[in-house]
């Protein structure tokens, strides 16, 4: 089961489509649409691991290259037709305004210089002669930005993204389910016009083929208006819940932001400009989509609710709001690990009675519903404190029970290095002191046996980094002792099945 439906289209063989943004929530959904439809694809990204694991990564062309570095976006565009701008800067801190338009404009005057033909730009919806926040301001400027250059600029402006994994949707699903009872700021009046992902992804489709959507801002919504009070209500009705609003006079966008943080996966920094935002309508203004694109039906909130949470429970989740939050810091490195003095190892190893591919499943499936196998109380708790420093704490879960792919969020670490059979590596996103990650590393051995490694390294950052390493020493050394214990374990009963299995087919 699939959140979209697609739009006729013919050979398109000999049209080539950059798309910028590939490793974010619409962009990795985009990527294999376009292949289905007989695109050449070419993804520009910052990091090309962050393509990794992705089952469409070896049919599209990666080239390196960042919106905020003019420079580098240049041999990307070189032979292109079409290129789709999904990029934006809202995690990035309070400057994303700046940050938005300055990609735009870096990204446009490449296109100009290449010839390209057109760019397609995912904006948001909002009637800009009203007070818009920040962030619906930010995103109607990015397309001011793109289309300064000449090249003409196709902008599709939504709203609420209904779709399993998206932010929006989060924010709605965890509210409704773990409150029962809801206190009503002013927003929750708001309306919106809420719009299922798989029609988002029909009209970027079909843009490639309509040339008269070439030059205009095509507002997109779902079936009808509602206010985000009904969101939640609607969101309750298909689950089968029964839940209650509760009117409250004053509560800001700031403590709406602090709010969420403490209910759902979202840290406030996403929240808050989101939140912010809550206060403006956000619906279709004219039927400009209508008749450009008479052949999609855009579905109604509870069918995208009820395809969302379908494609939650079996697993097919293509790509998460998480996904494009390490990619959003702008120009700000990505931490990788480095061998360098300063940095604090406690290195594990274990002879495994199992081949490396059922060590390596053990250790790929830490997280989310699986747990984290030893002492999961003193990680859920570590998550706690987290959350309520700010931090992105234990929530997010991860995006799939079984597939790991580069950039995945697991918990409140980053999947940042996967090595099929081989190697997965951890880059910690919690509130801490320093820089830590944890790596899980299988070398085969002689007999159907394996070495395990289990590597936690820590830089600290003066002396509050040092404290929190020895203080907590303890404790990390136990829980991490029992975790590769218990991954060993797994392992071998896994492999152990496995034989079985076989035994019994022959």
């Amino acid at each position: 089961m699939t959140e979209t439906s697609h739009s006729p289209v013919g050979n398109n063989s000999t049209t080539a489509v950059l798309l910028s943004g590939a490793t974010g929530y619409i962009g990795g959904r985009l990527a294999p649409r376009l292949l289905e439809a007989g695109y050449q694809v070419r993804c520009l990204v910052r990091d090309p691991a962050r393509l990794c694991g992705r089952p469409w990564q070896s049919q599209v062309n990666v080239v390196t290259g960042d919106c905020l570095r003019a420079g580098t976006v240049a041999d990307a565009m070189r032979g292109v037709d079409v290129a789709f701008y999904l990029v934006h800067s809202m995690a990035s801190g309070h400057d994303f305004e700046q940050r938005d338009v300055l990609a735009a404009r870096n990204f446009a005057a490449a296109a100009k210089a290449a010839k390209v033909g057109r760019i397609i730009y995912l904006g948001g919806l909002g009637d800009p002669a009203t007070a818009l926040s920040d962030h619906l301001r930010s995103r109607q400027e990015t397309g001011a930005a793109l289309r300064e250059s000449g090249v003409p600029v196709t902008e599709f402006r939504a709203g609420v993204i209904v779709g399993s994994g998206s932010l929006s949707f989060e924010i709605i699903r965890y509210l409704t389910e773990r409150l029962p009872v809801m206190i009503c700021p002013r927003w929750l009046y708001t309306r919106a016009q809420p719009i299922a992902v798989g029609n988002v992804l029909d009209y970027l489709v079909a843009a490639l083929s309509t040339p008269e959507s070439a030059g205009r801002v095509i507002e997109i919504g779902g079936a009808r208006a509602l206010t985000y009070g009904e969101m939640l209500t609607g969101y309750a009705r298909v689950r089968g819940l029964k839940r209650f609003l509760i009117p409250v006079p004053v509560l800001t966008p700031r403590l709406s932001s602090y709010w969420v943080h403490l209910v759902t996966p979202v840290p406030a920094a996403i929240a808050q400009p989101l939140i912010a935002g809550l206060r403006n309508d956000v619906v279709v203004r004219d039927d400009t989509a209508r008749r450009l694109f008479p052949r999609i039906q855009p579905l109604d909130y509870d069918a995208a609710v009820r395809l969302a949470l379908a494609n939650l429970k079996s697993g097919q989740v293509e790509t998460a709001w998480s996904d494009a939050i390490a990619s959003s810091q702008g120009d700000v490195a990505a931490v990788t690990l480095t061998t360098q003095e300063g940095f604090i190892l406690e290195r594990r190893q274990r002879v495994v009675a199992a081949p490396p591919p059922a060590v390596y499943r053990a250790f790929t499936r830490l997280g989310g519903a699986t747990g984290w196998l030893y002492m999961d109380w003193a990680w859920r708790i570590r998550g706690r404190m987290d959350r309520w420093l700010g931090g992105v704490g234990f929530r997010r879960g991860r995006r799939d029970p079984q597939d790991v792919r580069v950039g995945d969020a697991l918990d409140f670490w980053r999947v940042e290095a996967v090595e099929p059979n081989r190697l997965l590596r951890l880059r910690a996103e919690m509130k801490v002191p320093g820089r830590a990650w944890l790596e899980f590393r299988v070398e085969p051995r002689d007999g159907p046996s394996s070495v395990l490694t289990q590597t936690a390294f820590f830089a600290p950052r003066g002396l509050a980094g040092f404290l929190y390493w020895y203080l907590l020493y303890p404790i990390h050394s136990l829980i991490f002792s029992g975790l590769v214990d218990r991954l060993s374990q797994c392992a071998v009963r896994a492999a152990a099945a496995g034989s079985s299995l076989s035994r019994e087919q022959s």
